[in-house]
């Protein structure tokens, strides 16, 4: 086992989306891991998804590593903290290599975060349209940015034996090391639907079938010594690992938070028994496992409950959270559980914090594609075919169970949904892109919005959710 700060790692990039990372990232985890390795699942970017077949793959928590929502000095930080006790770290890279924050640079992508965690760079290369040119293309990702060490390839989509010689002999000539060779797989394949692949939580037992697929397919055709060796090489990070109690614990007794790079600070109190109830289960499937650790740094007892089957909130609830996820594939189910309609309804209904995220403002509306749900909000859902996504600057409006008028933080949207009005007579937050306007919804003690925060980047939410649970 390594030292925190050189953890062996390596980040899984591609020239573009689709060419098979998550196949060979998560088949590369699963793989390491049945090997008696303790692998480190990491997603650059702030999707939700992968992550659940990265824990499914590796048997720890899937996290996200997202330099806009957080900002590049917590990368390595958080990278740290969710590498803790691995033998090695595999982070899934996102879109392109270099393809990051819409006019921001290279801020946030792939090449971006590999730089941040000083990690070679493994280049999965869609290889079934072409033959010699896999030469330029590899020459080109590899020489564009020289702080970017790309140490080799693995050449998915294969053809044949023949077309694997032409891709070797033209990668040779180059001087590319080549990891891996993966044939066409149908059994490795995910089902995908309007947001992306459809998460673990849906399709448990299917999931596991496919994630063995992969890890099988990547034994087979790929040099995972030759990648260890590959993740042994990345250089040592000096910072310290990211802490929710040390963060936290300066934050509660009013503070400056501490530098990341130092371990130091105090700690906060212990939980008291205080239940944040946090919504789960196949239907709300979108969190940063940061939230909830947040949440128990700050004091709170976080006990999951699942909308679909549980009829009640868990008991002694004075907080709760729902994140995003599928409410609209659920809805039918969503609404049939009345009496937790009511439940929940009834606890806003005292002025208890509740933090709803995209699928938790869908679930809190009056009607969901004509279906009822909570009745929180005087607002209706429905399903668009339009996608809204990108990330967002934004500023609280109203002072609310999350943060102050006037805290900034950055967000990310996702959905095909759309909640009218956009806002309350007091809203969540104003937005400036792709347009300026007000957003969601901010009533009593509900927080209602259609933006995925990452806390870490502003731990104090937490720190004021936990107090507002106290004296609500």
């Amino acid at each position: 086992m390594s030292s925190s700060g050189s953890v062996p790692r390596l980040v899984v990039a591609a020239p573009s989306s689709g060419s098979g990372k998550t196949t060979v990232a998560t088949g590369l985890m699963a793989a390491f891991a049945s090997r008696g390795l303790a692998v480190s699942p990491h997603k650059v970017g702030p999707d939700y998804i992968d992550p659940g077949y990265h824990s499914l793959a590796s048997g720890r928590v899937g996290r996200n590593l997202d330099a806009y929502l957080c900002g590049p000095e917590l990368v390595a930080p958080l990278f740290l903290h969710g590498a803790r006790g691995a033998d090695i770290a595999v982070v899934e890279g996102v879109m392109g290599m270099f393809d990051g924050a819409s006019g921001e640079g290279e801020l946030a992508s792939t090449a971006h975060v590999a730089k941040l965690l000083r990690a070679p760079v493994v280049l999965v290369v869609d290889a079934s349209s072409q033959s010699r040119s896999v030469a330029a293309l590899v020459h080109g990702f590899a020489s564009w940015d020289p702080e970017v060490r790309v140490g080799g390839v693995i050449l998915n989509k294969v053809a044949s034996d023949r077309h694997e010689e032409l891709l070797r002999e033209a990668l040779d000539s180059a001087g590319v090391s080549v990891f891996g060779v993966l044939r066409r797989a149908a059994q490795v394949d995910t089902p995908s639907r309007h947001l992306g692949l459809v998460p673990v939580a849906e399709r448990r037992a299917a999931a596991v079938d496919a994630v063995a697929a992969m890890a099988e397919q990547v034994a087979q055709g790929c040099d995972l010594e030759a990648l260890a060796g590959l993740a042994r090489s990345a250089g040592a990070l000096s910072c310290a690992a990211w802490n929710a109690a040390e963060v936290l614990g300066a934050e509660v007794l009013g503070a400056a938070p501490p530098d990341p790079r130092r371990p130091e600070g105090p700690r906060p109190q212990t939980p008291d028994g205080l239940v944040v109830a946090v919504a789960g289960g196949p239907a709300f499937t979108f969190s940063y496992a940061e939230h909830s650790e947040l949440l128990s740094a700050a004091g709170a007892e976080v006990v999951p409950f699942d909308p679909l089957r549980d009829e009640e909130l868990p008991d002694g609830t004075a907080g709760l959270v729902i994140g995003g996820g599928f409410p609209e594939v659920y809805a039918a189910e969503l609404s049939a559980n009345e009496p937790l309609r009511k439940a929940v309804a009834a606890l806003a209904e005292t002025g208890a914090p509740v933090a709803a995220e995209c699928a938790g403002l869908l679930y809190l509306c009056r009607e969901l594609d004509g279906r009822p749900m909570c009745g929180v909000l005087d607002a209706e859902a429905r399903m668009t075919e339009t996608l809204t996504l990108g990330y967002r600057d934004a500023v609280a409006v109203s002072d609310s169970a999350l943060a102050v008028a006037g805290t900034r933080m950055r967000g990310h949207e996702f959905h095909r949904t759309v909640v009218e009005p956009g806002a309350g007579d007091a809203a969540a937050w104003g937005v400036r892109v792709p347009r300026r306007r007000l957003e969601g919804f901010v009533q009593r003690g509900v927080h209602a919005s259609y933006l995925h925060t990452h806390w870490a980047s502003e731990p104090g939410v937490a720190r004021r959710f936990v107090e507002r649970c106290r004296t609500s």
